[in-house]
């Protein structure tokens, strides 16, 4: 399994939030199967998205195109940093 950790700020997490649900669709069409929405403790405005993916190569395609570099604009991201990880092993305690 792949997965894509992407940390970055947000201006404003409910604005951040409506872009980011309504984009569901295209996540899903792209390639993205699962994700988490978590924040920093001590600072709410700072966003990390954990999600699995098909692939890298599906995620990089999406991410890196010019469509979603506008989107992450519209809704207030400020440097995004993009982690594209490949699983080794996975559990539950």
């Amino acid at each position: 399994m792949q997965h894509v950790l992407i940390i970055h700020e947000v201006a404003d997490y409910a604005a951040w939030k409506k872009v980011f649900d309504g984009a569901a669709g295209i996540r899903k069409e792209a390639g993205e199967r699962s994700y988490q929405v978590l924040k920093y403790e001590n600072d709410p405005r700072r966003i990390v998205h954990f999600s699995a993916w098909t692939s890298i190569a599906d995620a990089k395609a999406f991410f890196e195109s010019p469509r979603l570099v506008q989107i992450r604009k519209d809704a207030g991201v400020k440097a995004p940093e993009f982690i594209y990880l490949d699983q080794l092993e996975a559990g539950t305690l």
